[in-house]
């Protein structure tokens, strides 16, 4: 009886461990699923799986930013401007910035919190601040999936957490990772910053490979129990450029091994020369679509918006005589002529109050870079910086004959005091920026 007893707690015991083990196998529920694209045209260059639905986990903060610097790009909101912190973004669970309900926090920082340490509360609270409800916006996230082409994706939050229906593809988030490349490249370097502060905290990057892989500039990492270990990654080596999803991966550590494999295969696989061809959107068809029905008691406001911005992005797409770059804090979006000299700035400041006239000063001078998009980039990431003498210069991007008569684009900041200037200058070159301070009239 002894022994029959000694048996039955032995086989209790290896049950109990079995289900302990089970329990520390959380990405079990998910099936792996990989992509791989020349981030140029789109190209795929190897897949396993890529349609298969399964939860998105954080990678769908990349539709919330999306959203987010659509917004910023239309005046709907302003970096500066402070949302106001609700008791349901707050009670999100971790990871999370701890933000308090009825704190005011900055778009700027909820970006970051976002992007950077993929912080649920700042997912919410830029969810709300967009689409007046975290439903409504959810809403709108699916919308715009379909406008970009992301046919196998709807979602039902906007940080991610595991809810029934909320449901992407590996294909779909690589398609998303190359609309946030083309459609935003003034703020894709957010998602290669390795650390920065949000909200007075220091928020590090949960993405490990860019500290790791030559070339890695991006862009976001995504973990629940339902979900695995999920990751888009892009990096850049010479003239190619690749980004890849996986979805399900069986931990940190062997999804970016197998990220490693995914990259260095697409290098290897990727011609040397080829065309950027920016990913497609339906933009007049969205526009025309009737709009998903609310729910009773949900917020109309946010679908208005939707509708509103569809329809104006629509009119943009179809005149060739306009340019995408919009003023970042203008009151209504307004189409910008494609001229040699591009002001990167709004007429007016976050406040509504419009800005004083450049005064003559110094100039602190970035550049040059090969295309539009890059200067932009450079002057928006100033202006998400934490440098406020550059942020309260006037930008102004200008046109000029490189190399035989090739045209590139140099930055300047504009009014400044010599000793303003001259410290920023300091600060740039030694973060690996090449700068230059000119004289008045210079």
């Amino acid at each position: 009886m002894r022994v029959a007893g000694l048996c039955i707690r032995s086989f209790l015991l290896t049950v109990v461990i079995g289900l302990a083990a089970a329990s520390g196998r959380p990405a079990d529920a998910a099936e792996y699923a990989a992509i791989v694209m020349d981030m140029r045209d789109g190209t795929v260059l190897y897949q396993t799986r890529a349609d298969r639905r399964q939860q998105p986990a954080s990678l769908t903060k990349m539709m919330t930013l999306y959203l987010t610097f659509e917004a910023v790009e239309q005046g709907r909101l302003s970096l500066d401007h402070r949302v106001r912190i609700s008791r349901h973004a707050a009670g999100q669970p971790a990871s999370k910035l701890y933000l308090r309900p009825g704190q005011r926090v900055t778009v700027r920082s909820l970006i970051r919190a976002a992007a950077i340490k993929s912080a649920n509360d700042a997912a919410v609270a830029l969810a709300e601040a967009v689409g007046g409800s975290e439903d409504a916006f959810a809403r709108m996230m699916t919308a715009k999936a379909r406008q970009l082409g992301m046919r196998n994706t709807t979602f039902r939050n906007a940080n991610g957490l595991t809810k029934s229906g909320h449901l992407s593809t590996a294909r779909d988030m690589a398609i998303m990772g190359r609309h946030l490349f083309f459609d935003f490249p003034e703020y894709y370097n957010i998602f290669s910053r390795k650390a920065d502060t949000a909200a007075g905290k220091r928020v590090w990057n949960t993405n490990r490979l860019l500290r790791s892989y030559r070339g890695a500039d991006g862009i976001k990492t995504g973990y629940t129990r339902a979900a695995g270990f999920n990751l888009v990654a892009s990096a850049h080596r010479g003239n190619k450029r690749i980004i890849a999803a996986i979805f399900g991966g069986k931990s940190s550590r062997s999804r970016n091994a197998q990220m490693v494999k995914l990259l260095d295969r697409g290098f290897s696989r990727a011609n040397r020369r080829v065309a950027m061809v920016p990913p497609r959107s339906a933009l007049v068809a969205a526009a025309r679509a009737p709009l998903p029905p609310a729910k009773p008691g949900t917020r109309a406001d946010g679908l208005d918006a939707l509708a509103e911005m569809l329809a104006s992005r629509a009119v943009a797409s179809t005149s060739p005589e306009t340019s995408r770059l919009a003023p970042l804090y203008a009151d209504k979006p307004r189409p910008r002529p494609q001229k040699d000299i591009v002001e990167a700035l709004a007429t007016q400041g976050a406040d509504g109050m419009p800005r004083p006239v450049p005064r003559p000063g110094w100039t602190v001078q970035l550049g040059p870079f090969r295309n539009q998009a890059v200067a932009v980039a450079r002057v928006t990431e100033v202006a998400l910086g934490d440098d406020t003498v550059l942020a309260s210069a006037e930008p102004v991007i200008d046109r000029v004959s490189g190399l035989k008569g090739v045209p590139v684009y140099q930055v300047r900041f504009t009014g400044l005091a010599p000793n303003d200037a001259s410290r920023a200058c300091r600060l740039l070159q030694a973060d690996g920026r090449n700068c230059r301070t000119l004289a008045p009239d210079t």
